[in-house]
């Protein structure tokens, strides 16, 4: 938001979309009316328009007498997505590469020039931004109006997931973020080849190579343990 003009609702959404995928707002935080108002320089009725279009969106969940708050996430949320993320990913892709028109693979390659030059500025939110922009211009690609809603959820969480187990140190890290860029050429040759058991297939590997880190973060190695496992402990008073 430029300047001392006052924001519109467009600038609202999108600082709030922003603040939300890099966590600023964390998952299941109350959203105030009144302080959202008053930061923004926007009234009641156009603000209540921006939390119903991010509800729709995602983003938001708005609760009835209770207000707006982001949309949370908990075991429930993290099991669906596991479930649905291949199969959704796997099915923007292969559309994506049927539907691609020449504007979007340009933006697709603009797209993956920026989260390049993100892995070499080491900032972990530019990068969830940049990966996340990267797959939303897949999304578009796909033009599926039953999709498009799901994938837009997947990338929303996707980014909140993404800005708690990116290590900017860890050595593995590098080594699967250099190889999720990769992918990212690849999955641009086979959109652009039209190749569309090319392109699912792609899919499929990316979502992998994500969710191994997923899981690791979700489950580290040293609590993946059955209760039997766990060697028995005295306690001295």
């Amino acid at each position: 938001m430029a300047g001392t003009s006052k924001p519109t609702k467009t600038d609202v959404l999108d600082a709030l979309r922003h603040l939300i995928l890099v966590q600023e707002l964390a998952p299941g935080a109350d959203l105030d009316e009144a302080s959202l108002a008053a930061r923004y320089q926007l009234s009641r009725t156009p603000l209540r328009d921006v939390l119903r279009q991010l509800a729709g969106e995602g983003y938001v969940e708005i609760r009835e007498n209770r207000g707006a708050r982001v949309a949370a996430m908990s075991h429930t949320t993290l099991r669906d997505f596991f479930l649905a993320a291949p199969m959704v990913y796997g099915a923007i892709l292969r559309l994506a590469a049927r539907n691609a028109r020449p504007l979007q693979i340009a933006a697709l390659k603009e797209a993956q020039k920026t989260f390049r030059a993100s892995l070499r500025s080491g900032d972990i939110a530019a990068r969830a931004l940049a990966n996340n922009h990267f797959h939303d211009v897949t999304g578009q690609m796909a033009a599926n109006i039953y999709l498009q809603p799901s994938f837009q959820r997947l990338l929303i969480d996707h980014a909140r997931i993404s800005m708690t187990f990116f290590r900017p140190a860890d050595p593995e890290m590098a080594e699967n973020l250099d190889k999720a860029s990769q992918q990212h050429d690849a999955i641009i040759a086979a959109i652009e080849a039209g190749d569309e058991a090319a392109a699912a297939a792609l899919a499929i590997d990316h979502w992998n190579l994500s969710r191994d880190r997923i899981e690791q973060f979700v489950m580290p190695a040293a609590l993946d343990m059955t209760l039997g496992d766990a060697a028995p402990q005295t306690r001295t008073l």
